[in-house]
């Protein structure tokens, strides 16, 4: 007898739908799995013997067949373990249900219960595109699964259980998504601006990045506190919508990084690679590719400490992303394309030691090593960042000073007003917020008074500014009217946005 059972297979971050065919013939006993299956899905027949016998069913002893269609499609992961297991039973009489309309997903362990599976999220969303209305999940992945609306989430916990549910004997209930968007706290304590001493100007500059989501650069000695400034940015951006939130936990989901106990991801990422990370680490990659850093920093923030220590081949990488938002890794079989729509700020010395131009300490570089140092960041990717501050040593005054400084939850504030502008000026369009715009949005949206383009064309003569950088001044300068909710650009918007070029240190 022939059954047919759907499940779901995940290519790049999308899902694709599987027609798990499952024969029971005549012949010498044998089972076999075709249709393009990994070693993870061939090893699913001893799982699925395994689970069938100790659930208290009959395995059969005859010749089986397990074709996953489509065959040109690669399949990998334990993901069809309980199709198959489910195939079986109704190939061979011993389960008899409609399930025309349903997805079976989850990997089944040898006494018959289900396990985690990597990409549920995905591929839920992919069964609820096609029109299906119920879905068999593992239990421990059920409240993932329930993030997509309009399609009945049942959490299995065993093989003996679902079987007793299709024969309409014990019901599963459907599980009922019980997150309350509006009600979660997203705010981490751990860094906080109110925590750091001094440094207004870098303060001020990562107000402004996260009001626009630009692009930031942090250059300054040994200790000066830029790796705790670009910890506590997060703290200051707004939070994630459920849309962004859903498109963060699909890529953890399928990456297999989802915290334990948790359905969705709440706060925006963090991640900080270090300087030792592969090329296929970076952007993704692999024989079927997988997500790397910069789309797991996705509606996040993507911190590179020590920037010119990145390989030259990484760092120009990162030019495309910053640019389209997205990243496409190629394969001669395939290739996917990831979200990267990634806040990047990085950091880095004025040298190699640490001490060029300190004032206390004495640079021990030659001038050759400070341009072969600065000469690892290239014009193109330097033009693509927004924003370059100094960050300073602290004065001791400034430590010991017992003045109370501005907590995270009031810059925030300030900044969630801009964004609120941004969204009411993108209404209709797929921007987000300032950094987005391209030239002929840019066009549209930014109004500036005929003081400011005086100055910005004189910019333009004096620092030999390119289109790209240009276009870069003036959202910047755009961010910087929002927190000042001005409707149009003004001279001092200008004036401080042009303030956080790029300046070559050694030309000074």
């Amino acid at each position: 007898m022939l059954a047919k059972i759907e499940s779901c297979a995940v290519v790049g971050l999308e899902g694709a739908t599987v027609e798990v065919e499952v024969d029971i013939s005549q012949g010498l006993p044998s089972f076999t799995i075709v249709g393009l299956p990994d070693k993870a899905v061939q090893e699913a027949r001893e799982r699925v013997r395994a689970a069938i016998k100790n659930s208290g069913f009959s395995f059969p002893n005859r010749r089986i067949t397990v074709n996953l269609a489509p065959a040109d499609l690669k399949k990998e992961g334990p993901a069809y373990d309980l199709p198959i297991a489910i195939g079986l039973l109704i190939s061979s009489n011993q389960i008899q249900s409609d399930i025309g309309k349903s997805v079976f997903l989850g990997e089944l362990s040898l006494d018959g219960k289900l396990r985690h599976t990597q990409g549920i999220l995905p591929m839920v969303a992919l069964a609820h595109n096609e029109g299906f209305t119920q879905a068999y999940v593992p239990q421990e992945d059920s409240g993932e699964a329930s993030l997509i609306d309009n399609i009945e989430i049942y959490p299995v916990e065993s093989l003996t259980q679902l079987a007793s549910h299709l024969r309409n004997e014990n019901n599963i209930p459907v599980y009922r998504n019980k997150i309350d968007w509006n009600s979660i706290v997203e705010y981490d304590d751990t860094y906080n601006l109110i925590h750091i001493k001094g440094q207004e100007h870098a303060k001020r500059a990562l107000e402004i990045a996260a009001a626009g989501r630009h692009n930031l650069l942090m250059c300054g000695p040994p200790g000066s506190g830029k790796t705790i400034l670009a910890r506590s940015l997060p703290t200051i951006l707004p939070q994630l919508t459920m849309d962004e939130a859903i498109e963060v936990t699909k890529i953890y989901s399928v990456c297999g990084l989802l915290p334990q106990h948790t359905s969705i991801i709440t706060q925006r990422p963090f991640r900080s690679p270090h300087y030792t990370i592969s090329h296929a680490g970076l952007v993704g990659g692999g024989q079927w590719p997988r997500p790397g850093e910069i789309s797991l920093s996705h509606r996040g923030v993507f911190f590179l400490d020590e920037l010119p220590e990145f390989g030259h081949t990484n760092l120009e990488a990162l030019r495309q992303p910053m640019e389209d938002k997205t990243v496409t890794v190629s394969r001669a079989r395939n290739s996917a394309t990831f979200p990267a729509n990634f806040m990047l700020v990085s950091a880095m010395n004025p040298c190699p030691c640490g001490y060029y131009e300190d004032p206390v300490k004495e640079c021990k570089c030659s001038i050759g090593e400070i341009i072969r140092y600065y000469k690892k960041l290239s014009g193109p990717l330097l033009d693509r960042i927004d924003i370059f501050i100094t960050v300073p040593h602290v004065d001791y005054d400034k430590l010991i000073k017992s003045t109370s400084f501005e907590d995270s939850r009031q810059v925030r504030q300030r900044v969630l007003k801009a964004h609120i502008l941004q969204m009411r000026r993108f209404l209709h369009t797929n921007l987000k917020s300032n950094s987005d715009m391209k030239p002929k949005d840019i066009k549209l949206y930014c109004t500036i008074d005929t003081d400011s383009q005086n100055l910005l064309k004189t910019a333009l003569k004096q620092f030999h500014l390119t289109a790209r950088a240009f276009h870069h001044v003036l959202k910047l300068a755009q961010t910087i009217a929002d927190l000042d909710t001005s409707t149009i650009i003004k001279v001092h918007h200008i004036a401080e946005a042009l303030q956080y070029r790029y300046k070559d240190p050694l030309s000074q």
